[in-house]
């Protein structure tokens, strides 16, 4: 098949070799900042799948844009085949790229993904429309945790966290954390660098439930005491027991038994 008969309406040229091989460069030295788990660059080069699929999908990306398109599809059916890591050849993605584990990973064709992004294992970057741009964009500097699902053309700004197994499907603003299915923002996100060290902290995820369980039962001690004050009732009750909460034997403390 040649090119000619390959190419289709609004392709655009594809970058030049030497572009190609500076971000490739970039990915390789991107992966000693965010894993501690990298000992050396032969054993990055030869035992990181995430990479593999990412070196693959540059040339892919290349030969997509130059309008090769089955051949960058051909190549990244055999990126999936060897790293279980699903990137569409017209996906765009920024530099310094991580993929971290790897297995799992679809990233659709109207992706678009900034620089220094940090993605865990079972994240999927999928579509929910048929027509135009029917994938998410990924903002400089974000995290998405483990088997997170970010749906539909939305906008994950600069800076963000997405929680492990949440459903994203509305648009996460700059520097937020979001967790949840649906997910959504719960607190502040990180800081891309603190010096010249990356910050992921993608296990630092705010806990709502339990936030909201908290300031439950502090209203509802606020308003036992309310209460007992209306009622002339002292703070306790007569035979010890606490006045405040209704939990009755929960709050007793039991005598500890002595290891047999």
């Amino acid at each position: 098949m040649s090119k000619t008969m390959a190419m289709t309406a609004g392709t655009t040229p594809a970058p030049p070799a030497s572009a190609i091989l500076a971000m490739l460069r970039e990915d390789v030295c991107c992966i000693f900042a965010r894993d501690p788990a990298a000992r050396s660059t032969w054993e990055v080069l030869t035992t990181y799948p995430g990479l593999h699929a990412l070196i693959i999908h540059r040339l892919a990306h290349a030969l997509w844009r130059g309008g090769w398109r089955y051949t960058g599809r051909l190549l990244a059916f055999v990126a999936r085949m060897f790293t279980n890591i699903d990137i569409h050849p017209a996906a765009t993605i920024g530099r310094r790229f991580f993929i971290d584990h790897g297995a799992g990973v679809v990233i659709g064709e109207t992706a678009e993904i900034g620089d220094d992004v940090t993605l865990y294992h079972g994240v999927t970057l999928g579509g929910t429309t048929w027509n135009g741009k029917h994938h998410p964009t990924l903002g400089d500097g974000v995290v998405v945790g483990a088997g997170a699902r970010i749906l539909g053309a939305i906008v994950i700004g600069a800076g963000a966290r997405i929680g492990a197994n949440s459903v994203v499907v509305k648009d996460v603003p700059p520097g937020c954390t979001a967790v949840g299915i649906p997910a959504h923002p719960v607190g502040e996100g990180t800081t891309l660098r603190n010096g010249s060290e990356f910050i992921l902290d993608h296990h630092q995820i705010p806990d709502p439930v339990g936030k909201a369980i908290g300031c439950l039962i502090d209203r509802i001690d606020t308003l036992e005491r309310e209460l007992r004050a209306l009622r002339g009732e002292g703070a306790s009750y007569a035979d010890g027991r606490c006045a405040v909460c209704a939990a009755g034997d929960l709050c007793y403390e039991h005598p500890r038994k002595e290891a047999p």
